[in-house]
């Protein structure tokens, strides 16, 4: 061997199982899993991807698999800093679609400016995982179908929830509610990342916007974090929603970077 150059590292054979519906597995010789690829229904009924493996060739055997066995359209998103992931889906005839703004939220109410906000006459911040499962699914369902029915869902912050029969609420201890009158009428969703937790969601009903129920739901959450010693949370704020840009905007959030959702037709 010319010892000018460096080996290159072999590239491990592998052998694709499907391993259930939505989930793909390629296995190296030894039967160890080299690779996963998984498929997932969003909450609006689009369906997408997710493929996780060292080497490009299990790359291409992996999507192979998956794409051969799965209807179209098919999604998935990038991390626009990875130009190499991009090509990957790229080469598989998946184009350009949405783009989402990733943006750093400080907890630190003296930055936010949400130190003093409270909630607007007859509102009730509940704290995450004080609300009641019932009403909370039946919100979630009434704001997607507010949203349905203007922008379209898709729209929104990418999401990576399963169903559970009608509704996408899996886990209420991950939800701040505002309570009005008997009625939740809207809500935070809040991932408990470590060290920088996401907010997936921020979403009032339509007869209740513009009152300060979502800055009251920041305000109550971001300030919790803050005492609990968390500097600052993430978020997804799509590219063409204007009005959530401009709430993040108010409390001092920045790009951090960015996301692609591709499609393949």
């Amino acid at each position: 061997m010319d010892p000018t150059f460096p080996a290159v590292p072999a590239v491990p054979a592998v052998t694709i199982a499907r391993v259930s519906d939505g989930q793909w597995q390629a296995l190296d010789d030894d039967g160890r899993v080299a690779g996963d690829g998984a498929a997932w229904p969003r909450p609006d009924g689009r369906l997408f991807l997710s493929i996780d493996c060292w080497h490009d060739a299990t790359f291409e055997r992996l999507s192979a698999a998956m794409l051969a066995a799965l209807p179209r359209p098919l999604y998935t998103t990038v991390d626009e800093a990875d130009p190499a992931q991009r090509i990957q889906w790229e080469r598989l005839g998946f184009t350009a679609g949405r783009r989402e703004w990733v943006v750093r939220v400080p907890t630190d109410p003296q930055v936010t400016g949400l130190g003093a906000v409270r909630p607007p006459a007859g509102v009730t911040v509940l704290p995450l995982g004080a609300a009641d499962k019932d009403p909370l699914r039946a919100l979630d369902r009434a704001i997607r179908a507010e949203v349905e029915a203007t922008v379209g869902w898709r729209e929104m912050p990418a999401e990576v929830l399963p169903r559970l029969d009608d509704a996408t609420v899996i886990d209420p201890t991950k939800y701040a509610v505002a309570a009005e009158g008997g009625r939740y009428v809207g809500l935070l969703r809040l991932a408990p990342v470590p060290r920088q937790p996401r907010i997936g969601l921020v979403a009032v009903l339509a007869d209740r916007q513009r009152h300060g129920i979502a800055r009251a739901l920041l305000a109550d959450v971001l300030g919790s974090l803050h005492r609990s010693g968390v500097r600052a949370a993430t978020g997804e704020v799509g590219a063409a929603n204007a009005a959530a840009a401009a709430l993040f905007n108010t409390i001092g959030a920045e790009r951090a970077g960015s996301n692609l959702e591709v499609v393949l037709h």
